[in-house]
């Protein structure tokens, strides 16, 4: 009896000026437990070592933009995989991201969602690391980065208005009444060096795209939308332990709060290459 051939799954990873993380994402996505897998990086124009680090480490390197959402529909739509993963080029995935993402696929789940950590120098990437660390598991904050192909193409992709809100987005969409499930392994976000002033300048960028974000999908949006997280106030015993964090946690999200407000009170064309340049520092 013939066995069946393992199901081929497509990396999607989408980049801008990302020299810095990519050698490291690539490599964490080559050296997954599950084979066969596909990496296409998705290119949005750099101007930094990112393409010649793409073409040597990944199957396939494509020109995409103005955005994320672009970039990760151009990818999908090139990708042979039955299944996509979709990361971000500072990603670095444990070994087993994609057998733990399609087990929890193969059991019935439409979105699966990779709990992630944080790492990164100075004090307010320790604060973000701090933060996340509540959110492991935490389905009204996550969203889904594994899923089929053909069902993400058939709803239509992801959203090219939004920038920020788009992965809850599709994966809302995709879930519908179901929740999204998580897979047994883990994800590593290398936050680099962040600062108050670039965290507000992200949240405001995303905030461009909230109120489109909050007609689609309504109390659902609002409530992603809460800086007062219950995962937050569920880890109160934590903060209490560490005072120091739990002060600097507050005082980064208030920021990231007021930036994410103004930037939904800015009715001005958006710039699209902001949130890269940004992130590319």
């Amino acid at each position: 009896m013939r066995r069946a051939m393992p199901q081929l799954v497509s990396m999607i990873v989408t980049t801008k000026n990302s020299q810095r993380t990519l050698e490291a994402c690539l490599r964490s996505a080559r050296a997954q437990t599950h084979q066969p897998v596909e990496i296409i990086v998705v290119d949005n124009g750099s101007s930094d070592a990112t393409p010649e680090i793409a073409r040597r480490l990944a199957d396939s390197v494509i020109e995409a933009g103005p955005e994320r959402s672009a970039q990760r529909n151009a990818g999908m739509r090139a990708a042979r995989g039955e299944y996509v993963l979709v990361l971000d080029s500072d990603m670095v995935l444990d070994p087993d991201v994609v057998e733990a993402a399609l087990a929890a696929s193969n059991a019935g789940a439409r979105v699966v969602a990779i709990p992630e950590e944080s790492f990164g120098q100075g004090f307010w990437s320790v604060c973000k690391t701090f933060e996340r660390s509540f959110y492991r598991e935490d389905a009204l904050i996550s969203a889904g980065r594994f899923f089929s192909k053909s069902d993400a193409l058939e709803a239509g992709g992801y959203d090219e208005t939004l920038t920020g809100p788009e992965d809850w987005d599709l994966s809302m969409r995709l879930a519908g009444s179901s929740a999204i499930a998580f897979a047994h392994a883990r994800i590593r976000h290398d936050e680099g060096r962040q600062t108050l002033s670039e965290l507000f300048k992200k949240k405001y960028y995303y905030g461009r795209s909230m109120p489109a974000f909050v007609r689609k999908h309504g109390r659902s949006a609002l409530a992603r939308l809460n800086p007062l997280r219950p995962s937050l106030v569920r880890g109160m015993g934590a903060m209490v332990r560490r005072p120091v964090l739990a002060a600097g946690l507050i005082v980064m999200k208030t920021t990231e709060a007021i930036g994410g407000a103004a930037g939904m009170l800015d009715a001005r064309p958006r710039r699209n290459d902001s949130v890269y340049r940004s992130a590319a520092r």
